[in-house]
């Protein structure tokens, strides 16, 4: 059965209150040329009395305090782009569908609604700005049930993860009537390192045809690996090493590739505390956490010693940054490499997402929208309500080699 999704408004919405208006250059890692882009989310609630006219008078307050965000992306020096504080605002979109959250199963994988219908996509003669040079959209979509769904495009140059949930935690914040967001922004990007090192050239990327899977994991589960690593090595540990040990292994196992091939998994972690940053900074700031090891290496150790090259790595990480940030390498530590063997992990579950509440509770779920057949890539959530633990979205494999990879994952002994 299809169900529609009809626009009822859409157009820019601007700051409550007149703001500043210089251009405020971005920090190296900002300007890096795969954060030039539109991150899409959707966040789903499960009821709420006028949404959109909430959040869309929530926003108008809480850009007045974010005002770059309601700016455009200029280049007035190739390379290095800027925020242009023009104010001339967020493109926000209002719409309904003709069907309950339970018809479409909460937009639960395979989406039974387009994600093109959740998130705006505005004609160019309706928004003259291009993509790339826009840092923010958003769309509600109401609900027969009552329920509604954010659908969101933020552009990383303008955010990390962390700082754009900043930001619709403040949206929020004003919805439920605050005078001002709990946590007040601070731009402050001149404290990002500024090293000289260029970024090195675009991947290649190859089309890899990647099945998409979605896992659930309860906490108890969790919980029992994180004990188990406790008495392993008298260390604690979190749910993301646990969960990122595992996949990394059920992964291996499953390309079932020569002993002596490499395979690389890599995230990214916040420094923020390695800089000392203000709590209301928003901006970028993040480090590559790479590891390398046989296919041996990792299949024949436990999963609590995969956990074990995990923790090391992430210690590594701060020393490697700060040779970043006092230029003793020439070398762009963000240069990914995209093949096979390769697998990124991103972990959505503690950004602040699940925390945004414009004053009907706090959402069932929220999540990434985008997947690529381009890059092995696993996000990581927090399950959506009722369910309790964690939620696995892997598009990190054909499917010739996923169902090995699921029956391994699924093996929670």
């Amino acid at each position: 059965m299809g169900f529609t999704v009809t626009k009822i408004s859409e157009g820019p919405v601007k700051p409550a209150s007149p703001t500043p208006c210089p251009t405020l250059p971005l920090a190296w890692v900002d300007r890096y040329p795969t954060h030039r882009g539109l991150v899409e989310s959707m966040h789903l609630f499960k009821s709420g009395s006028e949404p959109a006219k909430v959040i869309k008078e929530a926003l108008a307050k809480a850009l007045v305090f974010f005002y770059p965000l309601a700016g455009r992306i200029v280049e007035p020096e190739p390379g290095h782009p800027a925020i242009e504080c023009s104010a001339q605002g967020v493109y926000f979109a209002e719409a309904k569908a003709d069907c309950t959250l339970e018809d479409v199963k909460y937009l639960d994988r395979p989406l039974l609604i387009s994600k093109d219908d959740l998130v705006p996509y505005p004609k160019s003669e309706d928004w003259g700005v291009e993509p790339h040079n826009t840092i923010m959209m958003m769309q509600v979509t109401t609900f027969t049930c009552g329920g509604f769904v954010l659908g969101l495009r933020f552009n990383h140059a303008s955010a990390d993860g962390m700082g754009a949930a900043q930001f619709i935690k403040a949206v929020g914040d004003m919805a439920r009537g605050l005078p001002e967001p709990l946590v007040k922004p601070v731009w402050d990007r001149e404290k990002f390192p500024n090293p000289k090192i260029k970024p090195g050239p675009l991947p290649e990327l190859p089309i890899l045809a990647l099945d998409y899977v979605i896992l659930d994991f309860p906490t108890d589960y969790i919980n029992k690996l994180k004990s188990q690593y406790m008495e392993h090595s008298g260390k604690h540990c979190s749910g993301f090493d646990v969960l990122t040990a595992k996949l990394w292994q059920c992964r291996t196992r499953a390309l079932n590739i020569a002993p002596d091939s490499e395979v690389k998994l890599c995230f990214f972690a916040s420094v923020r505390h390695l800089l000392k940053l203000d709590k209301g900074y928003y901006g970028n700031s993040i480090f590559p956490v790479k590891m390398t090891a046989t296919s041996e290496k990792v299949l024949n150790s436990t999963i609590l010693e995969v956990v074990d090259i995990i923790r090391k790595a992430k210690e590594r990480m701060a020393v490697e940054f700060f040779q970043f940030a006092k230029e003793e390498v020439d070398t762009d530590p963000f240069q990914m490499t995209f093949n096979y063997e390769s697998v990124y992990v991103s972990d959505w579950s503690k950004l602040g997402f699940v925390d945004v509440d414009y004053g009907f509770g706090k959402p069932m779920f929220c999540g990434p929208l985008v997947n690529n057949d381009f890059i092995a890539s696993v996000v990581i959530l927090k399950a959506p309500a009722p369910l309790d633990g964690t939620r696995i979205l892997a598009s990190c494999l054909t499917k010739e080699h996923s169902e090995e990879f699921v029956r391994g994952m699924k093996h929670m002994e």
